[in-house]
C-alpha cells in the first residue's frame, strides 16, 4: 500500500503540481481521480470537509493541498514528514516479522 495519497482531478493544475514535485523527490504515490461522487465524498470526509483538490495524505496524515505541500518542502519540513513515514514502516515491518 501506498503511504502517499492523492485525491485528485485530471484536469487540476496544483494536481500536477503535486505530482510532479512528488516525483522530482522520487516519491510513489497512489492517486484516486474523485470525478465519482463517492469518492469525492469519501476525500471530503477524510479531509475534514474540504471539497478542493489535491488533498493529499501522507501515512494518514492529512497535508492539505498543493499550496500547504510545496510550503512543507520550502520550509525543509517535507522530508521530516517522509522521515518520519519511513520510520513508522520500518516499524510495522519489524513487528510483522517478529509475529509467528
Amino acid at each position: 500500500m501506498s503511504r502517499i495519497l492523492l485525491y485528485t482531478t485530471q484536469f487540476c493544475g496544483y494536481c500536477r503540481a503535486a505530482k510532479n514535485l512528488l516525483r522530482a523527490k522520487g516519491l510513489d504515490y497512489e492517486e484516486i481521480d474523485v470525478i465519482d461522487p463517492d469518492k469525492r465524498a469519501d476525500m471530503v470526509q477524510r479531509a475534514g470537509g474540504l471539497p478542493t483538490v489535491p488533498q493529499i495524505f501522507i501515512h494518514g496524515r492529512h497535508v492539505g493541498g498543493y499550496d500547504e505541500l510545496a510550503a512543507l518542502e520550502r520550509e525543509g519540513k517535507l522530508n521530516d514528514w517522509l522521515a518520519n513515514m519511513l520510520e513508522t514502516s520500518a516499524l510495522g515491518e519489524l513487528a510483522d516479522a517478529s509475529e509467528p
